[in-house]
């Protein structure tokens, strides 16, 4: 007998619990909260006469930027507002995913080699922050 009522008892809990389960997978979120700080991905490449750094930060002004360089080490910050539709006047239902990493940011890149800081060049091409860091070369 007390094993039926253990039996009825746990048939009870899975149920409840697979109603719970159900509730949870049928809530939409309708906003997010904002971002915690994220590191845009980079590549890094050394030359014989510099450093070139790649920054992925697609829909990031230029003025929106921090770039600073020392002999050793790059520092890269800024913050990226969350991209959303633009030329539609009705607010969004529901967002239904939202992948794309936004807020502020920074990245410290220690550099393998000195690099001259004040012949330092960079450019945005296709939301691609390129870093051009010439090497310290002995005198």
């Amino acid at each position: 007998m007390e094993e039926d009522t253990q039996n009825i008892h746990l048939k009870r809990l899975h149920s409840r619990l697979g109603e719970i389960v159900y509730q949870l997978t049928q809530i939409q979120f309708s906003q997010f909260g904002p971002a915690q700080a994220w590191r845009p991905a980079l590549n890094m490449y050394l030359y014989s006469r510099q450093i070139v750094v790649c920054v992925d930060l697609a829909g990031m002004e230029k003025e929106t930027l921090n770039l600073r360089v020392e002999p050793r080490r790059l520092r890269i910050g800024g913050r990226r507002e969350p991209p959303e539709p633009s030329g539609i006047e009705e607010t969004a239902l529901q967002v239904l995913s939202m992948e794309i990493d936004y807020g502020c940011f920074e990245r410290d890149i220690l550099l393998p080699a000195e690099v001259e800081p004040e012949r330092v060049t960079a450019q945005q091409r296709n939301g691609l922050l390129w870093v051009y860091l010439p090497l310290r070369l002995p005198a």
